[in-house]
């Protein structure tokens, strides 16, 4: 009789833990590829974004959340906690030069050094889904199914053809590798859009895997509004005429709106304008033509991304997971300033002759067309630089929260890292990081979690003393309060160490160096230690 008794109380403990657990919230994990920080209506845009603008609304808005200068670095640190050259990705793989390949932290895919944020949740009782773009390893072992994704869909390069043709954005890339479940692909489906698709594939994950009612984390990491620049109707054709004033009237009206709303002080200046941006006034009839197409695309992708994201909504509202999901939003890095034909061998005939990029195909399926640097930076509005830079354009980024548990409706200004993502899930996930994973030693994380800033119950994550930096392809950044030493190399820089308090002047437009020497100096040798930390590797 005591033994029965003693075995259902077992029972009864267990399926009350069970519950518990089954209570935990969901997580929806959404990141946009190369999007400008005033690209979100609820940052100043033009365009419309109303289901982001929503979340910005009703969560938690951040206006100084920072990423590295491009994808896959971002990636990596986003999905491990940790910086990019102890995940494996110390450089695009790309881009790897001859004395960082083979070097620790270098070896172009998430390394076995760092744990997956799907491997630790799935280890804590999650579903794991992914759907969109890796760019974390293209071969079999690096691929999201290897890293903890139990259903995943995804684009594995850097960036492709958004329609099922599986064009690439460059030869070596040509075509892209796309994979399911752990297998590549030889062919899309007809129909295939990448943000309608990975949409799509993500709301039947979630769907399926309902049965057991444990919680998920959905990663939709949408290939939107990276290039080329391609979408269907409504929106291939709504902005028309939208930009024929061109790219500085665009950075001047983005700028006056981000003041206007008050996410950069009232007397914040432009900096100088990059002597690589042709002045609009000199382009051709032509040029300015086919210039203000790519942006009238670029624009509607991005509409039609937020229309996606918001099907994802409407369907967790449906199935009753709304109230219980967690929301974060982001942008790998800033603007991409590249014009397709600067990327490498992309002029080379045998690869170039596969597209149509005349004005009248744009858009359309087969063309190849990014809207580059003048239009980057007038997507980054009041920041100066762009995408592949350690400049603000380049690595301050929209973060957006909402959520059960979060204190929504207000605005964070505190300095946050991409690297606090990870552990922000975990603690809200209530999962432990582990030391070993699978038998192998993990490297501690050292992202910081914002669990509490989330809360409302701290207002910062990182104090005025401590230094936060990065480095990616030479360009050196380190972070301290509101000061920030950076290093920007040519051609979009100067090569030389400045320093701005880009709180008061995010547009980096007065440099503070000259009068304040010695802080420079603190900063940089702050940065001179975290290479050393982390292993950076000079390209």
């Amino acid at each position: 009789m005591r033994l029965h008794i003693l075995v259902a109380c077992f029972i009864l403990l267990s399926v009350n833990l069970v519950h518990a657990e089954d209570n935990r919230p969901n997580f929806l994990l959404v990141v946009a590829d190369d999007l400008g920080w005033t690209d979100l209506g609820s940052f100043g845009s033009e365009i419309e974004t109303p289901n982001l603008d929503k979340l910005a609304k009703q969560g938690l808005m951040f206006t100084d959340f920072h990423v590295s200068v491009s994808c896959s670095p971002t990636r990596s640190m986003l999905l491990s906690g940790n910086d990019n050259h102890i995940a494996g990705l110390g450089n695009m793989g790309e881009l790897l030069t001859d004395n960082q390949k083979g070097k620790p932290g270098y070896e172009g895919h998430l390394n076995d050094r760092v744990i997956s944020l799907a491997e630790a949740l799935r280890e804590g009782g999650y579903h794991t889904y992914m759907a969109g773009k890796w760019h974390l390893g293209h071969e079999t072992g690096s691929l999201p199914f290897d890293r903890g994704f139990e259903r995943s869909f995804s684009m594995l390069m850097g960036g492709a053809s958004h329609w099922s043709d599986m064009l690439g954005i460059l030869p070596r890339d040509d075509p892209a590798a796309y994979s399911s479940n752990g297998k590549h692909l030889d062919k899309l489906p007809a129909d295939h859009y990448s943000s309608k698709s990975f949409a799509d594939f993500l709301i039947n994950s979630i769907r399926e895997g309902r049965g057991d009612e444990k919680p998920f984390f959905a990663y939709l990491a949408f290939q939107a509004v990276h290039d080329p620049v391609q979408v269907p109707e409504p929106w291939l054709s709504k902005y028309r005429g939208k930009y024929d004033d061109g790219y500085e009237v665009l950075k001047k009206r983005r700028w006056e709106a981000a003041k206007k709303l008050g996410i950069v002080p009232q007397n914040a200046e432009l900096a100088e304008t990059n002597p690589l941006i042709k002045p609009w006034k000199d382009l051709s009839e032509d040029v300015r033509a086919l210039e203000a197409r790519g942006m009238e695309v670029y624009a509607g992708m991005l509409e039609a991304m937020d229309y996606h994201y918001g099907r994802v909504i409407n369907f967790l509202k449906d199935i009753g997971e709304y109230e219980n999901t967690i929301i974060m939003f982001l942008s790998d890095n800033g603007a991409n300033p590249w014009y397709s034909a600067e990327y490498p061998g992309a002029t080379e005939p045998e690869f170039s002759n596969q597209f149509d990029n005349s004005l009248e195909n744009i858009g359309h399926p087969r063309s190849n067309y990014a809207y580059g640097i003048g239009f980057a930076s007038g997507s980054e509005g009041p920041l100066d630089k762009f995408k592949m830079t350690v400049g603000e354009g380049g690595i301050r980024v929209p973060l957006l929260v909402s959520g059960p548990g979060i204190k929504g409706g207000r605005r964070i200004e505190a300095f946050t890292y991409v690297t606090d993502v990870m552990p922000t899930i975990l603690e809200l996930a209530g999962v432990d990081y582990p030391d070993k994973y699978k038998g192998r030693k993990i490297e501690p994380m050292r992202g910081r979690s914002m669990a509490n800033l989330l809360k409302g119950t701290k207002n910062a994550v990182y104090s005025e003393d401590e230094f936060v930096g990065g480095e990616m392809g030479g360009g050196k950044w380190m972070r301290q309060g509101d000061l920030k030493a950076v290093m920007v190399p040519e051609p979009y820089g100067t090569g030389k160490w400045q320093l701005f308090n880009v709180v008061a002047d995010p547009g980096e437009a007065k440099d503070l160096s000259s009068s304040m020497p010695d802080k420079l100096e603190a900063l940089k040798a702050a940065w001179d230690r975290y290479a050393k930390e982390v292993g950076v590797v000079a390209p």
